[in-house]
């Protein structure tokens, strides 16, 4: 059997978290050094930078925000261990947020840079933007 491949392993996490995928479900793709870069954007305008507890329970959170996550892969470049994804996020809101009201779907277009070694994912580059609301 061969192992998948970079893109296989990044397309496979999204995947999961459409499904609504928690901790335990995304863990297994997070290499123990995992480290989440987010540029600044509508939501964080600082940005952040996550280890992988963090970002696990971040994902946790997520679960209270928002529901239905959904990505729309636009296109994909893959080099080596490095992915990059480009696609279309959309997410039903469970919670009033800045610019948002609970109930309303809320759409950034996103970037991944994904850095993957033996299979699981060690690093992610997130440049997300945030589409106000009508």
């Amino acid at each position: 059997m061969t192992s998948p491949t970079p893109l296989d392993c990044v397309l496979e996490l999204l995947r999961v978290i459409e499904a609504g995928g928690g901790p335990a479900d995304i863990a297994p793709f997070l290499a123990e050094d995992y480290i989440l870069s987010e540029a600044p954007h509508l939501l964080a305008p600082a940005g952040a930078v996550r280890n992988r507890d963090e970002a696990l329970a971040g994902a946790a959170a997520a679960h209270e925000v928002v529901a239905a996550q959904r990505f729309v892969v636009r296109r994909t470049t893959c080099e080596g261990t490095r992915v990059v994804v480009e696609a279309d996020w959309t997410a039903t809101l469970l919670m009033d947020l800045p610019h948002w009201d609970t109930g309303e779907v809320i759409r950034a277009r996103i970037a991944g840079v994904f850095e993957v070694r033996d299979g699981r994912i060690v690093s992610q580059d997130s440049y997300d933007c945030y589409f106000m609301p009508a």
